[in-house]
């Protein structure tokens, strides 16, 4: 699009009514967005990553937390399980069930966790029980050789029991450690679960954070709170869902505590004893650094708000005011006042701005000058070559270039315009050049000029294009097609005209010939008598090409030999080629046999 439609397309849009927006609105809010937006942005990014460097914080104490309770839960098995290796350390004989006796009951002053002690043989049988509730027993009892206590020790020198509530309340476990030598037998003892309250009770997270056990199967263990363990399985539901969710994350989760409320939760696995120690601490209480640092921040954006309100006020005001001017001096211009001029003194660069503005009005000045010209030079030449004359000095010197030319001609137009009325040969030549034109306006070629009902088209000049001669004949058969469909409708209103067409390729001289007041571009060389001989030759509906055009096209559109003709101004005869009429769709009302006829009796 030239300078000048890109003006009156300006204009033509001045004509729709859109909603209008005051300048000072749109600086206003865009000054007061760019200060406020990265305030916000700033804000949600700190948070962010606050959020994250605090909840990698907490993870890391719950987990220290997990580890230091777990690590002290096994040692408090671990120190019960060698208290019960000291008693395994003689063999058995006979009359030492008293002596094992007075280690049993020594064993229970030393451990209070330890509520009973069952003392066996080489054999799995009871030789000593002593207990802090029940009767104790010397000699020989009941066989527990099958009991798993005893068949877990004997397997793994140490064994430990499941979880078992005495009453459905107190948590006890059964320990069972078998001597070095087999002959020393197995001790299993009942340990009251209750004692590890006080591992558990010395753990605080925060000030509210707290950490339980439980074992694999859920049940509670230990907790701050004795009488949730106490319960028994009554009160072991929420925490065998909370083991269950944390066994599928591998670090920090947030989930609903015991107690209905958000927590924030870490598992540690103590292998040796099966169980699982949980540390968790609610989620007001482990965020709220991130919470006081979110209000902080929002005071900040309050404050932010207030400044960039003032600012951004102050700024569009200052800024409405030349705004309004280059507003109001694009208008004008863009309905071609190009002499005004907008006078801005700001000292910045608004003014320098204006001073482009009264620059590019001079350019546009300048530009509809030349557009004018094109426009009035594009009446006399094909655009390509009007184009060219104002942009370029090369086309006015004579160029050798390999071009291909076509030439077209109404048959019978002179008996036409023999008899016919003006007014009806001038609307005729006005359909025909009409479309002539449209179909090389399509394929970007040079229309050269009209000479009565004869036209010549350039292909290949001024402008290079890729695969003339295809371009060439592709054109012919779209002249064809359109001249014939507008020969259908003279040839039924009673006149006989037809349409020929000769295509010619070869080198030839290319450029500007005329005088000072009128220049005419063309091509001359013998490739230009060619085409123009050819035409001659072709019948209506035809299109006749030189052997080079043939060669050219001939894997794309396929050309039918005629043979050779003496041609005029040739000294030998020139093979001939017609482009195959299944080419050539007929689309006239009379086909051009037809035509042939009337003209033929026209002559």
């Amino acid at each position: 699009m030239s300078e000048v439609d890109a003006q009156f397309s300006f204009s033509g849009h001045r004509g729709v009514t859109r909603p209008r927006r005051s300048l000072f609105c749109k600086y206003f809010a865009t000054l007061f967005v760019a200060a406020v937006v990265p305030l916000l942005l700033a804000a949600a990014v700190e948070a962010s990553f606050g959020y994250r460097d605090q909840r990698r914080q907490i993870s890391e104490i719950l987990r220290v937390e997990a580890h230091s309770a777990a690590d002290r839960i096994e040692a408090f098995t671990d120190g019960i399980r060698d208290q019960l290796g000291w008693v395994v350390q003689f063999p058995w004989e006979r009359g030492d069930d008293d002596r094992h006796r007075i280690d049993a009951l020594r064993l229970l002053q030393q451990v209070p966790a330890i509520a009973s002690i069952s003392l066996l043989d080489e054999a799995g049988t009871e030789r000593v029980f002593v207990s802090r509730l029940r009767l104790n027993r010397i000699g020989r009892g009941i066989d527990m050789s099958a009991d798993p206590a005893v068949i877990g020790a004997r397997a793994n020198k140490v064994w430990y029991g499941p979880v078992e509530y005495q009453r459905d309340s107190e948590p006890y476990m059964r320990i069972a450690v078998a001597g070095n030598l087999p002959a020393a037998g197995i001790a299993v003892a009942d340990v009251n679960l209750k004692l590890i309250w006080d591992v558990i009770a010395a753990i605080r997270i925060g000030s509210t954070g707290h950490a339980i056990v439980v074992d694999d199967s859920g049940r509670l263990i230990a907790h701050p709170d004795i009488s949730l363990v106490l319960r028994g399985r009554t009160g072991s539901g929420d925490f065998s869902r909370i083991k269950h969710l944390l066994g599928a994350t591998s670090g920090v989760a947030v989930l609903t505590g015991d107690k209905g409320k958000p927590v924030v939760a870490v598992s540690v696995h103590a292998a040796e004893i099966g169980w699982t120690v949980i540390a968790m601490q609610p989620v007001l209480e482990a965020f709220a650094p991130i919470r006081a640092a979110v209000w902080r921040s929002l005071v900040l954006i309050v404050l932010g708000v207030l400044i960039a309100l003032t600012l951004a006020y102050w700024r569009a005001h200052r800024m409405s005011g030349p705004i309004k001017q280059l507003e109001e001096g694009v208008e004008r211009v863009g309905t071609g006042q190009f002499d005004h001029r907008i006078m801005i003194s700001s000292g910045d660069e608004l003014e320098q701005l204006a001073m482009r503005f009264n620059e590019m009005a001079s350019e546009l000045a300048i530009s509809q000058q030349k557009s004018a010209r094109i426009n009035r030079l594009k009446q006399f030449l094909a655009p390509q070559v009007a184009e060219l004359v104002e942009h370029s000095d090369e086309l006015l010197e004579g160029q050798r270039r390999e071009v291909v030319t076509v030439f077209g001609d109404l048959r019978g137009f002179t008996a036409f315009s023999a008899r016919a009325e003006p007014d009806v040969i001038m609307a005729i030549l006005r359909e025909y050049y009409e479309a002539v034109g449209a179909v090389t306006t399509h394929h970007e070629a040079t229309l050269i000029r009209f000479a009565g009902d004869g036209v010549m088209v350039l292909v290949n000049a001024p402008v290079v294009c890729e695969k003339p001669a295809n371009r060439a004949v592709q054109l012919a058969i779209d002249l064809q097609l359109a001249v014939q469909s507008l020969a259908g409708n003279w040839c039924a209103a009673g006149h006989a005209i037809g349409f020929g067409v000769g295509i010619a390729m070869g080198p030839a001289t290319v450029g500007t010939v005329g005088y000072e007041g009128r220049l005419d571009y063309t091509a001359l060389g013998n490739v230009v008598n060619l085409a123009s001989r050819l035409c001659g030759l072709a019948n209506d509906a035809q299109i006749l090409a030189d052997p080079i055009v043939a060669e050219r096209v001939k894997d794309s559109i396929p050309l039918v030999s005629l043979g050779e003709h003496i041609i005029k101004g040739y000294d030998q005869a020139l093979e001939i080629f017609a482009v195959a009429q299944s080419n050539i769709p007929s689309i006239s009302p009379v086909s051009g046999p037809q035509r042939l006829e009337i003209l033929a009796q026209d002559a």
